[in-house]
């Protein structure tokens, strides 16, 4: 076998663990559902699970597995119309009062305004590293791919894969960063109109309940696991020159809240990490 030949066999076969890791992908068998009842339902088979929030309660699911570092990817469709009062989480997170955590929350808005991607990081039980983004797309018309990639150097938070958050390892500056608690996958629809929605200015509108959203092409890629592409996928050092590109891009244009310029909310000065959050 000459050695082009060769590099295309080895292409093909990396390319076919990728499609049957995608298609192994299954909710009955990665993921519980927790609360909410019948608001909450695994179709297709497993391929596709949707949450619902009515006046009653919301729901949610948990993967049946922990993970410590990897590459996770989700594909949501969001509650479209009205959905201003409801927020649609999807995380990570470890237990205990010193949990590590990492977030995605999408929080609703009337028909016809952008949703605010909401994201944070927990760090031996302390949070407070919020920042938010518009998104430049409807979330609500079709799935779109919101992945988390973790490993010891750092957190990159990514949408249909380009990069709109990185979160450093700064143990070097006294703070922590979550390498030793593993975490499970949570997702959840509920109301929070207290909060969500303009501050809590606007209100849900229950005359449009139930709000659904749905989930499918869930991927791990795990130190565990057993192909090559997934350990490329998660142990990223550095994003390369048009990733930086693409991430500036992002936070220049739809970054709407960083806490690492809030300089009123940290008048004793910013966190130590915000030294070290340029992309």
């Amino acid at each position: 076998m000459g050695f082009s030949s060769y590099k295309s066999s080895i292409l093909v076969m990396v390319l076919a663990m990728v499609v049957a890791t995608t298609s192994a992908s299954n909710f009955y068998q990665d993921f519980d559902i927790t609360w909410g009842d019948h608001r909450a339902k695994i179709i297709n088979g497993g391929q596709l699970l949707s949450l619902s929030l009515d006046k009653v309660s919301g729901s949610g699911f948990q993967s049946k597995r922990e993970y410590l570092f990897g590459r996770i990817d989700m594909q949501l469709k969001l509650v479209a119309g009205n959905s201003a009062g409801t927020v649609t989480a999807y995380y990570l997170s470890s237990q205990g009062p010193t949990h590590d955590e990492i977030d995605f929350e999408f929080l609703g808005n009337l028909t016809g305004e952008p949703y605010i991607l909401h994201t944070n990081v927990f760090t031996q039980g302390k949070g407070n590293r919020e920042q938010q983004f518009y998104l430049w797309f409807d979330p609500t018309r079709n799935f779109h791919t919101y992945s988390i990639i973790w490993n010891p150097q750092q957190i990159i938070f990514l949408v249909d894969n380009t990069p709109i958050r990185l979160f450093r390892n700064a143990e070097s500056m006294g703070v922590p960063f979550p390498k030793n608690q593993p975490m499970r996958i949570y997702s959840s629809l509920w109301n929070a109109d207290d909060w969500a929605t303009r501050g809590g200015l606007v209100k849900t509108d229950w005359s449009k309940a139930p709000f659904t959203a749905y989930y499918r092409n869930f991927i791990a890629y795990t130190p565990a696991s057993s192909n090559s592409f997934s350990n490329g996928e998660w142990k990223i050092h550095e994003l390369d020159a048009n990733s930086r590109r693409r991430l500036r891009w992002v936070q220049k244009n739809f970054m709407i809240y960083n806490y690492c310029t809030d300089y009123k909310r940290f008048p004793q000065g910013l966190p130590a990490e915000c030294k070290n959050s340029k992309a």
